[in-house]
């Protein structure tokens, strides 16, 4: 029986355009399976039915050509402020009181005509790719004794679920792309100063950036062009960097028309291999071996690219590190109500030197420049997304040193484009087998990392790919 989650947020879009759905009712669909299904899920920290309604009511029949989102229901991941709503940031360590202010973000997104129904849940200051928090437990909907991934742990969950049309994420290590692959999802994380609402250069490093949690590729070119106009019109950029604008029109275009041949590398180690032990599952070397046999049949060319041997676990570790050492200014703050690794993460960032800093930015920096050129010459460069299968729930463990390096073994590959501040994007391409000792149909993902302001390419590869394997078609059970 057809329902309103069958629908793409593109074809939703329409549809409220049109008249054949008013925004209210499409609300109120996503309130309905929201309040039936999240509880065996735990996607939502919050749920504000009510705002969301009356958003509904005040949005009325009438669709802006220039508001992208226009009527699609949305929500707020819980690191960033809505006025009025707890901000809990996936920690018991914060008091429960009101935001006073939009973050610059959920603005942008209210700008675009989306209708918030609430807050999703992330992991401690999103400093983690686990989906446990004080408050609960984030399940996947694929297998729900398995974690989803962080640290858009709800809204990767509630987009696959069918209890958000699409979401917007943030990713400064992985935090779009993990999730998103994990729950077999289309993932995109823009490049550096692509968002003009995420300043270019906000914390240590400038690693976190918005990007789209979308079922299919078209969702995710539609709701990048709103990120980066959400009125239509290019905003005036503040803070944020400029970054290049490599391509022609919208990304919805690009997404949807799926043109071009392009140059992939296929990429040999990853920048963790010198410190952590990578052990890649044959399952996720199975979606990279279906991506490139993809590739060749549209056309492109598919060359070896090797790593780049140049120091970085130490450098990204201390970046990560120092940005968790401002949390004890946060007022409020209960420093004893810390998990036990963003606890960690504190005491080892408040013994860093400032000369430390600087030198894990400049070891950063001297990484960047070559990872950039070591993939100049290609269009896309191709890598598993992540090394091993959705991980079981309680994997992480309760020690925090051990905890850090199974999230670098489990994504070894997604962090390196955050700190050269490269676009990538992860698609969706394959499922566990039967046999497998983690069971079938987990969701197993590749991901492609483009030239800087690429995300067209990426896009357009993504779009090629999805043609061929069709999946938008697969969903969890409850959908």
């Amino acid at each position: 029986m057809f329902e309103l989650h069958h629908l793409s947020a593109q074809e939703l879009w329409d549809w409220i355009r049109r008249g054949e759905a008013t925004a209210l009712e499409v609300t109120d669909h996503y309130l309905d399976r929201i309040a039936r299904l999240d509880p065996g899920l735990g996607a939502f920290v919050t749920v504000t039915a009510d705002a969301a309604r009356d958003r509904a009511e005040h949005l009325g029949d009438r669709v802006p050509t220039s508001r992208p989102l226009w009527g699609l229901p949305s929500a707020d991941k819980d690191l960033y402020d809505r006025a009025g709503v707890p901000t809990r940031s996936g920690s018991t360590a914060l008091p429960e009181r009101p935001a006073g202010a939009d973050h610059p973000l959920v603005a942008a997104l209210d700008a675009a005509g989306t209708i918030s129904l609430g807050k999703t849940t992330s992991p401690e200051f999103g400093m983690s790719s686990s989906s446990e928090t004080r408050f609960g437990v984030t399940r996947n909907p694929y297998d729900t004794t398995r974690a989803p991934g962080g640290s858009s742990s709800g809204a990767a969950v509630a987009v696959a679920a069918g209890l958000l049309p699409a979401a917007v994420g943030s990713d400064g290590g992985g935090s779009v792309r993990i999730p998103a692959a994990a729950n077999g999802l289309v993932g995109l994380k823009p490049s550096r100063g692509r968002v003009p609402s995420m300043p270019g250069r906000s914390g240590v490093g400038g690693l976190s950036v918005a990007g789209p949690l979308t079922r299919n590729v078209a969702d995710a070119g539609m709701l990048l062009d709103a990120l980066v106009a959400p009125t239509g019109v290019l905003p005036p950029q503040p803070y944020a960097l400029v970054t290049p604008d490599v391509g022609d029109g919208p990304f919805t275009a690009a997404a949807v028309r799926g043109e071009g041949r392009f140059v992939v590398g296929l990429l040999d180690g990853s920048p963790w291999d010198d410190t952590v032990d990578v052990v890649v599952d044959p399952a996720a070397r199975a979606a990279v071996e279906t991506a490139v046999r993809v590739l060749g049949e549209v056309g492109h060319g598919v060359e070896d690219v090797a790593m780049p041997r140049v120091p970085y676990a130490t450098a990204f570790r201390v970046a990560w590190e120092s940005s968790a050492a401002r949390l004890p200014m946060v007022p409020g703050i209960d420093l004893s109500a810390l998990t036990p690794l963003v606890s960690w993460l504190v005491a080892r960032g408040q013994a860093l030197t400032g000369t430390q800093v600087l030198d894990a930015m400049t070891a950063l920096d001297t990484f960047s420049a070559a990872l950039i050129g070591a993939f100049g010459r290609f269009d896309a460069v191709l890598t598993p997304t992540l090394a091993l299968t959705p991980r079981p729930i309680g994997w992480y463990g309760d020690d925090p040193e051990e905890d850090f390096r199974r999230q670098c073994a489990y994504s070894p590959w997604t962090s390196m484009a955050n700190v050269a501040g490269l676009p990538a994007i992860t698609l969706p391409v394959g499922v566990t087998e039967a046999g497998h000792p983690d069971g079938a149909g987990l969701p197993m993902g590749v991901q492609l990392i483009g030239r800087p302001g690429g995300e067209r390419v990426l896009l357009a590869i993504g779009a090629q790919l999805e043609r061929r394997l069709r999946w938008q078609r697969r969903h969890p059970p409850m959908w």
